[in-house]
């Protein structure tokens, strides 16, 4: 497990230094292909405006035979507090026999359950992607025995994303 977190962090660490991306950063770097952070955050560019990434987005979860659990509207909660705030959408979804397979290795990665996919919109009026990468919830929890399943949530995750990638 040493060798492969190393790997993982390692991993993580050049992608950051490839795209450059900050902490404080209001929105991913530019590019095409989704990008990890340091701190496990996969973001991508949509070729869609919100309201279209959405629905393209809860249609494929949907197709896939996903439980989808709830839509959550930033923006509209920022709003109805008096505060102004660009266009944020929370998608919450998964597979409980999947979900729960990660639970039983380690109850504390049911922070990470069910998924959650993050779409927004930037400054610059582009609409972005973002997931936490299930790798790095892996290496987060220390989960050792279920390598399978990761893979298999990896695969999900960036099969729904594509379906709206730029």
């Amino acid at each position: 497990m040493t060798a492969r977190f190393t790997g993982l962090c390692a991993a993580i660490a050049l992608a950051a230094g490839l795209a450059g991306c900050a902490a404080s950063s209001d929105q991913p770097t530019a590019m095409t292909a989704p990008s990890m952070s340091a701190n496990g955050i996969v973001a991508a560019k949509s070729a869609y405006g919100m309201d279209e990434t959405v629905a393209r987005l809860k249609q494929d979860i949907a197709g896939k035979g996903l439980m989808f659990f709830s839509e959550i509207d930033q923006a509209k909660l920022a709003k109805d507090a008096g505060i102004a705030a660009r266009p944020s959408t929370l998608l919450v979804f998964g597979n409980p026999a999947l979900g729960t397979q990660f639970i039983t290795a380690n109850p504390q990665s049911g922070i990470d359950w069910p998924v959650r996919l993050l779409v927004y919109q930037d400054a610059n009026g582009q609409v972005w992607t973002e997931y936490t990468d299930f790798h790095y919830v892996q290496a987060r929890h220390g989960i050792e025995d279920r390598d399978a399943q990761f893979q298999k949530a990896s695969e999900v995750i960036a099969s729904i994303t594509s379906s709206v990638a730029q």
